[in-house]
């Protein structure tokens, strides 16, 4: 059903921008990462390659990893395997799969972290606050009282990614986890998934 709205919305947007979208093939089924070999893995999230121990759940299309700099416990990213700048230019199966992948994972997130909402949110294009292009959707386990507004959710995620543009840009020092305590989070969703 959501495959068949997603083919009535997007070619019309898509033909405009030049993508490519398939009608006939399905989304492939989401596979649990230890089915995949890690060595064998690269993963690249825009310009930058990421570390497979960084990884905690890939499908065909889509992967998820934890985040460098979390705004609440649980924060991850799920991006699609190829470099995609914009939302738009997604393909159908790859919408799909990043989708169902952003919902399977929420769905473990949310009770690991013993929340009760989530906030999946995609800032699509650099006037959106996106700094890495490449699509992404952050996944936010969300507890009452978390933000004393809830919206301020968006303004802890801008400030993040603006630190990270002045990362990426400048080379300043910032307050990164470490590789180690990244590994070790992935580590730990690996086994929900």
């Amino acid at each position: 059903m959501v495959k068949q709205m997603l083919l009535q919305l997007l070619p019309p947007l898509a033909s405009r921008q030049g993508c490519f979208i398939t009608r006939t093939s399905r989304p492939r089924a989401l596979r649990p990462f230890s089915s995949i070999k890690m060595s064998s893995e690269s993963y690249t999230f825009g310009p930058y390659k990421i570390p497979h121990e960084e990884v905690f759940y890939s499908s065909q299309l889509s992967y998820a990893m934890v985040n460098l700099r979390p705004v609440v416990p649980g924060h991850v990213l799920v991006c699609p395997r190829r470099e995609v700048k914009r939302f738009v230019d997604l393909t159908v199966d790859e919408t799909s799969d990043l989708w169902l992948t952003a919902q399977k994972i929420g769905s473990q997130l949310e009770s690991y972290h013993k929340a009760s909402s989530l906030t999946f949110s995609i800032q699509d294009g650099p006037q959106a606050g996106q700094t890495v292009p490449h699509v992404h959707i952050h996944i936010l386990p969300r507890k009452g009282g978390d933000f004393e507004k809830n919206d301020e959710i968006y303004d802890a995620i801008d400030e993040k990614e603006k630190d990270l543009k002045q990362k990426l840009d400048l080379d300043k020092e910032r307050k990164d986890r470490s590789l180690e305590e990244m590994s070790q989070e992935a580590d730990e969703y690996r086994k929900l998934l």
